[in-house]
């Protein structure tokens, strides 16, 4: 029996990737620049996103009810410092 080739990893632009999370491109150019986003690849002068990587980065975030704090953060799109004072107050 003939096993099926693997499917390569997907890979996607930044476009493609904030439409896959939801999120606008800005908020995703925002997210790389602060360190807060899903880690990327540059291949030349493009950045791409695996898809796997984008799952997991939207995954920190899960929660199952308001209460819930989660396993990980998704800090917003702002330097680490000033995400930090946000989530203080």
């Amino acid at each position: 029996m003939v096993e099926p080739t693997p499917i390569p990893p997907r890979y996607l632009r930044t476009p493609e990737a904030a439409r896959f999370l939801g999120i606008s491109g800005r908020t995703l150019e925002k997210h790389r620049t602060y360190g807060t986003g899903p880690t990327y690849s540059k291949i030349g002068g493009r950045v791409i996103y695996s898809v796997s990587d984008l799952q997991a980065w939207a995954h920190r975030g899960v929660r199952r009810a308001t209460d819930d704090p989660g396993h990980d953060t998704v800090h917003p799109a702002r330097p680490m410092g000033e995400a930090r004072t946000f989530a203080a107050r």
